[in-house]
């Protein structure tokens, strides 16, 4: 009777776990610059897409959110080659309808840029890093040691490598799986 009731505890206590730890990697709709009209030619180098993509982590799941006058701009999905030359012209996806949301399905860098005449050379684009799913760290850098120095993209953010920086970003949910996890293992050994 006692092993049955321990089997219990230690399923239920493996469930809740299991649920706590889906909850913390659960896919985020994340506005594009982190507000509504971010999506415009940026009036300083400080004030680029990119510096606000270096800061932020994206993951597999996740949804872009851009908002935007649909009869005036665009958001182009475009290759690292179009990205860099701002090529307008053979697009991966376009979207015109000034309320975009575009699914992020794989690792590695995503490049978005203006498909207004112009916008993508006063620097309205935006490199998105989605991290990978197993070593929670980024894909390669979207630019490549051997490019010319006015050709190099700003590189994102390196993500936590260590398991304290990790379990740091998680903040209350690691410390409520390690409470959790003492709580059982102080339940396997009392019975």
């Amino acid at each position: 009777m006692a092993a049955a009731a321990s089997r219990t505890a230690f399923l239920l206590s493996s469930s809740a776990l299991l649920l706590l730890l889906c909850f913390c990697t659960e896919a985020k709709e994340i506005t594009v610059g982190g507000k509504s009209d971010a999506w415009t030619i940026p009036s300083s180098e400080s004030d680029s897409l990119n510096k606000w993509a270096q800061r932020t982590r994206f993951r597999i799941g996740d949804s872009l959110l851009w908002k935007y006058d649909g009869t005036k701009d665009s958001v182009l999905e475009v290759s690292k080659k179009a990205y860099l030359a701002c090529n307008v012209s053979e697009p991966i996806a376009e979207y015109k309808d000034g309320d975009t949301k575009v699914k992020l399905e794989r690792a590695g860098a995503h490049y978005f840029i203006s498909g207004a005449d112009g916008h993508c050379k006063e620097g309205q684009k935006v490199i998105i890093v989605v991290l990978s799913p197993r070593t929670a760290s980024p894909a390669p850098s979207p630019a490549s040691e051997d490019e010319d120095q006015s050709q190099q993209v700003m590189s994102p953010a390196v993500a936590p490598t260590s398991a304290a920086a990790a379990a740091s970003s998680f903040g209350f949910a690691a410390r409520l799986v390690s409470v959790l996890g003492s709580l059982l293992l102080l339940h396997c050994f009392m019975f």
